[in-house]
């Protein structure tokens, strides 16, 4: 049986993840909790706005009001990484060896591994940026599209078109298709081989989250009463393809999902509270934990798939240990 660790917290857990196996608890008012041999706190930013897990899963990189971007590591020592003056850094990236990839207005800033600072100015405001898993490469999420840079070159950028404002970016894991979340309910998709379009549409509320399984053969979704997983099995994506649904509800909608490290398992977070896995095969689904006192607004397994932090929008947060 599953057993749940209960950790209360006060405001919005933006966002939560582990690191060097330690549970850690990103809340909007800048401070973050870490669980490692009791309860430990450390103010970080005067307001958070945007969080990411480096690559090699040692440290936090985070994104305030304050206009700083800072980097907390396992043991609870931040450092500033970059600072802006009185902007809010509204997306925050991590890339290889290091890079940070972090926006404010309309302007996506990269910190490169050899600690210089790139700059890429756009027409309107950058939403979401987001590093290809090979080379140094980002995306930037904006109005009507998304925008490909390579900061460590000086060719010219790549446009991707597409009518409406886009919220957030993800790259698949292999590097060949780009995933954008828009502002009207629906997901965007680019096969940057050729540039063919994927529309995947029809959710009843906004995409607030994204995860994608392992192997990057599904990614799995938030806004519709149950996980919305779309297929990435062959070359041109869900073309043409409908997604697996997972966990459906009818009287909750999902607010988050995560993906296990090694199988095709999706963690489901709900309005209510309520945490659930499902397998993506044969849709078998396992309950959690029961529905608590606010929207579930953050998932994230251990590295080992054996645990799931978990955060809320009231901050009743924990650490779920599925096998019990």
């Amino acid at each position: 049986m599953p057993t749940v660790a209960p950790l209360d917290l006060d405001g919005h857990c933006i966002a939560t993840t582990w690191l060097d196996g330690i549970p850690v608890f990103a809340m909007a008012d800048g401070v973050v909790h870490r669980l490692d041999g009791g309860h430990k706190t450390t103010q970080v930013n005067d307001g958070l706005l945007a969080v990411a897990r480096s690559l090699d899963g040692h440290s936090l990189v985070t994104g305030g009001e304050d206009g700083r971007v800072c980097s907390m590591s396992s043991d609870g020592n931040a450092r500033e990484l970059a600072s802006i003056g009185r902007k809010w850094i509204t997306a925050v990236a991590t890339g290889p060896r290091g890079a940070v990839a972090y926006a404010s207005g309309r302007v996506a800033h990269v910190l490169l591994p050899d600690g210089t600072t790139k700059e890429f100015q756009h027409p309107r405001s950058v939403e979401g940026v987001a590093f290809a898993p090979k080379g140094m490469r980002i995306a930037v999420a904006r109005y009507n599209g998304a925008t490909l840079h390579f900061p460590a070159a000086s060719g010219k950028p790549v446009e991707l078109e597409w009518a409406g404002a886009h919220t957030a970016a993800t790259f698949s894991p292999d590097g060949n298709f780009l995933v954008t979340a828009m502002q009207e309910n629906a997901l965007h998709g680019w096969k940057l081989a050729d540039g063919k379009h994927m529309r995947m549409a029809g959710y009843p509320a906004k995409v607030k989250s994204l995860s994608w399984s392992p192997k990057g053969r599904w990614l799995a979704s938030s806004g519709a009463p149950a996980a919305i997983v779309w297929p990435f099995l062959t070359k041109d994506g869900p073309i043409g393809k409908a997604p697996v649904e997972l966990g459906t509800r009818g009287d909750a909608m999902v607010t988050s999902v995560a993906c296990h490290t090694t199988d095709d398992i999706v963690a489901i977070g709900y309005a209510d509270g309520m945490v659930m896995v499902a397998r993506i095969a044969d849709q078998k689904e396992v309950l959690l934990r029961r529905p608590g006192k606010s929207a579930i607004s953050a998932l994230a397994w251990d590295d080992e798939g054996r645990r799931i932090a978990f955060g809320t929008e009231a901050g009743d947060c924990g650490v779920i240990d599925v096998a019990g």
